[in-house]
């Protein structure tokens, strides 16, 4: 299979903008204009997730139409509320398409709402870029059994939640873990998925307590008792957005930095929790033991490609990207690569256009794996810290993991980044 090399780029801002006086040039497509749907949740404790994947497509959006659109077509968005619940989802899918007359879909916060859009995008037959939700099963089980072509994600997987197994393989003082959990399929497979990489790496770890936060907790205090209760020495925890700060500030509280040796807050190193908890990390309330990954961060990898793309996205919204922003602006340029490729937007077209994709991307390189539509891509977690030259806390001690090393490929090869 030919590889297919794509660098994305701010094109509108490196070449301006080249619609004329006059009015674009005609779209070779046919269409008035390109219409991307795009959708998360944007009201409650979470809504900031889907207003950052709102401000990425939206960047993505302008940068595209001022460098002239794609293959002369003009691009238009509509953003809209799922409220990360999935009959709401399910229909702004319907809306989008049916109604609005979407052409492709972008984004889900909740692993719920993207395994209920699937047979939906089947029936609609438009593809959805999925941008945030995390498990494994959108794209193993609907993609590569159910043969759902319609699903693209391009963010990683719940497996990126589970690398505490690999950045602590080497604690030989960490030893008994435990996780205050989130009570859905989120919490349920990072869990299981780092309990069996541990046990891999480290037999002789033990899992000595567990307990599971609904989803919109506000009092985790009976969550923490618990397992502190077990004498933990480690602890991985995923509830996430305004409950993981939530979270960590009642474990102060309690009490908990002053037991135990490591915590590891999965999609910690997301840009509303770092704003939540800067002052409690500048002055060193977390004692150097809290840990945390994200499925991008804004200071890494360190290319001119992430660099320029910050600066443009924090000029524009007077904000850090978090990792829903970059997914989905990310997953506006790969349409624009595959359109121009297969020059149709029809679905088979481009997702044959998708095969032996490599893209550079502010996250860095990601590679299409054709059994199941997923981009992959190398991920870091570290240590949260303060970091003058930043304005919020950031992670740093960073250490990348490879996805031939933290990601499960039932039943598929794993692919290698540097091929």
């Amino acid at each position: 299979m030919r590889t297919v090399w794509v660098v994305l780029v701010g094109v509108g801002l490196l070449f301006g903008a080249s619609w004329s006086a006059a009015g674009p040039a005609a779209c070779a497509l046919g269409v008035p204009a390109i219409k991307l749907g795009v959708q998360g949740v944007a009201s409650g404790p979470h809504a900031d997730y889907g207003r950052q994947i709102e401000m990425g497509a939206q960047l993505a959006v302008e940068e595209i139409n001022a460098a002239g659109g794609i293959l002369g077509c003009r691009l238009e968005m509509r953003f809209m509320d799922d409220e990360n619940r999935p009959a709401v989802g399910v229909r702004n899918a319907r809306f989008l398409v049916t109604e609005w007359g979407a052409h492709f879909l972008y984004g889900t916060d909740s692993s719920g709402v993207a395994m209920a859009l699937g047979p939906v995008l089947r029936e609609l037959d438009r593809i959805q870029f999925f941008t945030h939700a995390a498990t494994h099963r959108l794209t193993e089980e609907l993609v590569a059994q159910q043969k759902i072509k319609q699903i693209v994600r391009v963010s990683a997987p719940v497996y990126q939640d589970a690398v505490a197994a690999w950045l602590f393989r080497d604690r030989r003082d960490v030893r008994r873990w435990a996780t205050i959990g989130a009570d859905y399929e989120y919490g349920y497979a990072t869990w299981a998925i780092f309990r069996e990489q541990m046990r891999r790496l480290r037999p002789d770890v033990e899992f000595v307590g567990a307990a599971w936060a609904p989803f919109l907790t506000t009092d985790f205090s009976p969550h923490i008792a618990a397992v502190m209760a077990t004498n933990p020495d480690g602890i991985i925890a995923t509830p996430w957005a305004g409950e993981a700060v939530t979270l960590l500030r009642q474990a102060l509280l309690q009490g908990v930095f002053d037991r135990i040796k490591v915590w590891f807050q999965a999609m910690g190193g997301s840009v509303d929790v770092l704003e939540g908890i800067s002052q409690e990390v500048r002055e060193g309330r977390f004692q150097g033991k809290l840990y945390a990954t994200a499925r991008y961060i804004h200071n890494w990898p360190n290319t001119e490609t992430n660099r320029s793309f910050v600066s443009r996205f924090a000029k524009r919204w007077n904000r850090m990207p978090n990792y829903s922003a970059e997914t989905t602006y990310s997953a506006v340029y790969i349409t624009k690569a595959a359109v121009e490729k297969a020059r149709s937007l029809q679905t088979d077209r481009v997702i044959a256009a998708l095969q032996g994709m490599r893209v550079e991307t502010p996250a860095g390189l990601r590679v299409f794996r054709s059994e199941d539509h997923q981009f992959v891509y190398a991920v870091p977690a570290g240590k949260v810290v303060w970091d003058p030259r930043y304005p919020i806390a950031v992670l740093g001690e960073l250490k990348v993991f490879d996805p031939k090393d933290y990601w499960r490929w039932p039943p598929f090869r794993p692919l290698e980044l540097s091929k």
